[in-house]
């Protein structure tokens, strides 16, 4: 009976681990956008080639890993940008480490399937002529002193 009941445990715990697998999956897409539209962005991690978006708005299918990717994007006339887009923890993995336990959360977290990108980005490029705006120094404080006699 002992053996039956650690049988069936087993079975239900093997069948529910890895279960941020199968609902997130181990790809996400990202929506990429920049202002203005028509740049050219890269995506790397690690060093590595992620992707590349030719023209934007557009679409990056990644990989989900832990480490962050980094987007850069060009376009001429405008200064080039890059932002991060952090991997944070995707919503079911509290509920697969209770369901799944420790299986369950190692499996996805092998997979990537625990994490989670931005679903959407939007870079703001800065015209190369439109730069910087000087802002003047504060005025000068000058302060009266008395010299004694």
């Amino acid at each position: 009976m002992k053996i039956q009941a650690i049988a069936a445990i087993a079975a239900i715990s093997f069948g529910m681990a890895g279960c941020g697998t199968i609902v997130e999956g181990t790809h996400q897409d990202i929506a990429v956008a920049t202002s203005p539209d028509g740049a050219r962005c890269d995506a790397t991690r690690k060093g590595e080639a992620v992707g590349t978006i030719n023209s934007t708005p557009g679409k990056l299918s990644v990989r989900k890993t832990k480490d962050d990717i980094l987007l850069a994007c060009t376009k001429d006339g405008y200064q080039a940008s890059s932002q991060y887009l952090h991997s944070g923890m995707a919503a079911g993995t509290f509920g697969n480490i209770i369901a799944g336990g420790v299986i369950g959360w190692g499996v996805d977290s092998a997979t990537g399937a625990d994490n989670k990108y931005p679903e959407s980005v939007t870079v703001q490029l800065v015209p190369v002529s439109g730069g910087a705006v000087a802002v003047a120094p504060p005025p000068a404080v000058v302060r009266n002193s008395v010299v004694p006699n």
